[in-house]
């Protein structure tokens, strides 16, 4: 049996701490050190900044971090997986090249690529086989597309690492399977291995943000120690899928504990069925027990064959944006916003019907018998998009600025003055049979090899993790915050949002389950109401689950909303006063 391969991760996302590489290699004994720098909106700012450089598909920052540690790393034997590669993970490849040949090193540098559509989308298009992520309906006009890339498993890095690659760079991999890869080389998973598969995929979703596993965003952050410097987090994978997380014991912030897990866990995720390339992880299955401090195991974990199509992230034009802001200050917030309103389209030279779209909100900040004027303000917000820049450039500005003399008393706009519009993205995810995407695993200066990205069938019987037993709380209740109970993560996949909600004692856990329903949460934040709205459950963590359709809009790059990835959306349900059993508050 093989010993447990440490992984560990040194960025959640392109913009992460840079030193991060330099302190896991430092920091401690390390097999691996991967690296996420993708997302939905990274593969658009990447295909953006592609467009006024030719080297700008990928992740700048981690060639930097491989100038840093590439040396130690060798030394030690740590072998470094990373999707820094983006839209170009030939491009990263030959630039860490360089960066090694700079240094008077010789690493071997693989990069797996296969995942970008765009040389073949119209074929695809032609063919019916780009399907609409939710049906079986074919997308039919890829005209706008920017770009389209499927989400690749862990097999091309399982192959580049058994050829011996000491660094292997991806295009857009899954998160996980730049944590599953390493731990099915070095373990020797089979592909039908799916319980073990689906143990390597947690561990990934784990550790793949970074430090939010290990105390960052955690809603319970008082209990985080030496918060201004959170460590990066590790997984030691066992042969069987289990691992340990953890981080280094070198001094650095943070906290690895069963609520860090738990709320990461919960983080972007769906219903108890987590789909991916290489496994369907069962996330109703999962196991945590605190071994230590800053070390947490995740045992248990179930996989099931994965689907026969891969996700697709599709990020297409989708014309032009623009807004303004003004402040609404005092008495009579209400009719203030409609004077505003009503003068800004009698000024503006566009009607509502010229726009694709108008989205006008009223963000009631201001608080009674205020006690310092920011405490008296709301805003007015109004944003529109259109394929014309000229509707949404200093056109639309203009007619909010001209009311500045002639409108509500105490006027006056935050967020700058006149401005011309600015192109955004609109993410769209899409499906693509497996067997259409086969996968190339390049050396640089060697061979190429391609990997099918086809998963056989094997059957599975999963058996869920049974709920806490723990009767209801009874006695008394008094109103607090949900938050005094319950602890929250929230984020976005697309236009949708996702509010994971959990508690740390059984008994807590039963009044959530009885008092959370759809309709309770629709009740407390009245933003949600009008979305649907699918609650899943997950008792083996304490948890619920709910995901919030279109609240998001077209996704970041064009949600209007002031939180446009939702992250706050947990912490404002924390804040809601509700009755709670006095039990549950001692």
């Amino acid at each position: 049996m093989a010993d447990p391969i440490r992984i560990a991760n040194c960025s959640g996302f392109f913009g992460d701490r840079a030193s991060g590489a330099r302190e896991m290699v430092e920091g401690g004994p390390i097999d691996v050190l991967t690296g996420d720098w993708l997302a939905e909106l990274t593969m658009l700012i990447l295909a953006k900044t592609r467009a006024k450089r030719p080297n700008g598909g990928y992740a700048r920052t981690f060639v930097g971090q491989m100038e840093e540690v590439m040396g130690s790393c060798l030394d030690k034997g740590i072998r470094v997986v990373s999707n820094a590669g983006g839209l170009d993970p030939e491009g990263c490849a030959e630039a860490v090249h360089e960066i090694a040949q700079r240094l008077g090193l010789n690493p071997k540098i693989a990069f797996v690529r296969g995942d970008d559509l765009m040389p073949n989308i119209d074929e695809f298009i032609a063919n019916a086989k780009l399907l609409q992520f939710d049906s079986d309906e074919p997308i039919k006009d890829a005209s706008r597309f920017m770009t389209a890339n499927a989400y690749l498993g862990c097999w091309g890095i399982v192959d580049a690492l058994k050829r011996d690659a000491d660094i292997v760079i991806t295009g857009r991999a899954t998160d996980a399977a730049i944590v599953c890869g390493p731990a099915a080389w070095h373990h020797g998973w089979s592909r039908t291995n799916f319980d073990a598969l689906a143990g390597g995929v947690v561990a990934g979703h784990l550790i793949e943000c970074s430090s939010q596993v290990t105390g960052g965003n955690y809603s319970f952050f008082q209990e985080v120690p030496k918060t201004e410097h959170i460590g990066f987090p590790f997984a030691e994978v066992a042969e069987d899928g289990s691992c340990i997380i953890g981080k280094h014991d070198d001094g650095t912030g943070g906290l690895v504990s069963i609520g860090t897990v738990t709320s990461q866990a919960l983080y972007e995720i769906g219903g108890p069925h987590y789909y991916g390339p290489d496994v369907t992880t069962r996330f109703d299955t999962i196991a945590l027990e605190e071994l230590a401090p800053n070390r947490v195991r995740v045992s248990g974990v179930q996989g099931e064959a994965p689907p026969e199509t891969l996700k697709v992230c599709l990020n297409r034009d989708g014309g032009y944006r623009n807004d303004m802001r003004v402040c609404l200050t005092g008495l009579d917030i209400e009719a203030k916003a409609k004077v505003v309103e009503d003068a800004f389209w009698r000024a503006c030279p566009y009607e509502p019907a010229d726009y694709e779209q108008v989205t006008t909100r009223v963000m009631r900040t201001d608080k009674d018998d205020p006690e310092s004027n920011e405490e008296a303000i709301a805003v007015w917000h109004i944003a529109v998009k259109d394929s014309d820049p000229a509707k949404v450039g200093r056109a639309f500005s203009n007619a909010v600025t001209e009311l500045a003399l002639a409108s509500i008393p105490g006027y006056f706009g935050i967020g700058g003055g006149p401005s011309a519009g600015r192109s955004f993205g609109i993410f769209e995810p899409a499906r693509i049979p497996a067997s259409d995407v086969p996968q190339e695993v390049v050396f640089w200066g060697g061979d190429t090899h391609q990997i099918d990205s086809v998963i056989p069938y094997a059957p599975t019987n999963i058996t869920e993790r049974p709920a806490p037993s723990s009767a209801a709380p009874s006695g008394p209740t008094t109103r607090a915050p949900i938050g005094a109970v319950v602890g929250t993560r929230s984020g976005d996949k697309g236009g949708n949002a996702n509010l994971g909600v959990f508690t740390r004692d059984d008994t807590a856990w039963v009044w959530l389950d009885e008092t959370l329903t759809t309709e309770r949460l629709k009740e407390l934040l009245p933003e949600v109401a009008q979305f649907q709205v699918d609650r899943y459950r997950l008792p083996n963590l304490r948890s619920l689950n709910f995901v919030v359709h279109g609240i998001l809009e077209e996704g970041v790059a064009a949600a209007t909303r002031q939180d446009g990835q939702a992250k706050s959306l947990g912490e404002w349900l924390r804040a809601k006063v509700v009755d709670v059993p006095e039990s549950l508050l001692s």
